[in-house]
């Protein structure tokens, strides 16, 4: 097939653009992002040149995709469903299938069913491969003529600076197509996030609002000035150990209230990774968690991307939740080169 063949591409549930920007970069038309929360309509439309649509994707038809697709010749139909339903946090099948998400990755695959797009790609959390809805959606591409891979990507193993593992799945109508095992060599917190300036907790930096670090308590402030990096709370004094620390129960969770180490990766990115509190997300060497600005480095994100306007007080949940549910960008990219480089030699 032409290398000269464009693939045009609509991303569900876009988030703040990490798949779409990744997909971009790898040389793919990204089209439209769709994604229910207005938040994500600024970052999408800034940092890419992709429109954004408000919609609930349970509700969108096939003739709405089919026409953003007017035109190409190759075309790509990407998402990534909301994960807590098959997340590890998530118990029970009860409770999965009782998760008002449960039912979004029933639509992304019925859509795709129903739009035949030229390819279809996915990623969600790994424990999803064993659900009979991924199985379920799986036996539906191959029964309608798409030859399909999946994996568990280790995403430090794509160049990602952080222990984060995703389920991705591939599909084409063109022929085989294959996940390749690595791309580029993992990064440390330290070649991402060291040359930011120095800031303290509770304050952000003049230059850029997103380098802004959540305030500390006094005690946890204490708490922070005696981690050490890669280390744990046992690391402190008694007198500032919590009560839920010393009992049998907070003995299985080490990593909380602790710091990063500068020469390996991050832990998973999470919506509370800007919370000391939240898991190991402190910072390797200053007494303040990491800032918005560094988690969103963290999750690959350019140094220059732009979550909110200028001006807008930064909220940290909000922000939070954007880049920790976002696709990494060196994700994206590897789908998308491996994309690329199918339908260039199919």
């Amino acid at each position: 097939m032409s290398s000269t063949k464009k693939i045009a591409a609509v991303d569900l549930f876009c988030g703040a653009g990490g798949l779409t920007h990744g997909l971009i970069k790898a040389g793919i038309d990204v089209r439209v992002g769709i994604d229910l929360d207005p938040a994500c309509h600024y970052p999408i439309e800034k940092n890419n040149n992709t429109r954004f649509i408000k919609a609930d994707v349970s509700q969108l038809t096939p003739l709405e995709i089919l026409s953003i697709f007017k035109n190409s010749e190759i075309n790509l139909m990407a998402g990534c469903a909301p994960c807590q339903p098959f997340s590890s946090y998530s118990r029970s099948t009860k409770q999965h299938k009782a998760h008002k998400d449960w039912g979004l990755l029933s639509s992304f695959s019925d859509l795709a069913i129903k739009v035949k797009p030229t390819l279809v790609t996915m990623e969600n959390v790994p424990p999803l491969r064993n659900q009979e809805i991924f199985k379920n959606f799986v036996s539906q591409l191959i029964a309608h003529g798409y030859f399909v891979d999946f994996k568990v990507v280790k995403c430090t193993k794509i160049g990602l600076p952080q222990s984060r593992q995703r389920l991705v799945l591939v599909a084409s109508s063109l022929g085989p197509i294959t996940l390749p095992d690595t791309y580029i060599s993992a990064k440390t917190v330290r070649e991402t996030i060291s040359d930011l300036p120095a800031i303290s907790a509770g304050s952000s930096h003049s230059q850029d609002p997103l380098h802004a670090a959540a305030s500390l308590s006094e005690l946890n402030l204490a708490r922070i000035r005696h981690s050490k990096p890669g280390g744990t709370w046992r690391d402190w004094p008694e007198e500032l150990r919590a009560p839920c620390h010393v009992r049998d129960s907070g003995s299985t969770y080490p990593s909380v209230y602790g710091r990063m180490e500068w020469d390996e990766p991050a832990p998973t990115i999470t919506t509370q990774c800007y919370g000391f509190g939240n898991g190991r997300f402190g910072h390797p060497e200053q007494d303040r968690a990491i800032s918005l600005r560094e988690a969103a480095m963290l999750q690959s994100f350019p140094k220059e991307y732009s979550f909110s306007p200028a001006g807008t007080r930064i909220n940290f949940n909000n922000l939070g939740r954007l880049i920790g549910n976002a696709v990494p960008v060196v994700l994206g990219e590897y789908i998308g080169k491996t994309l690329v480089e199918h339908v260039r030699t199919a």
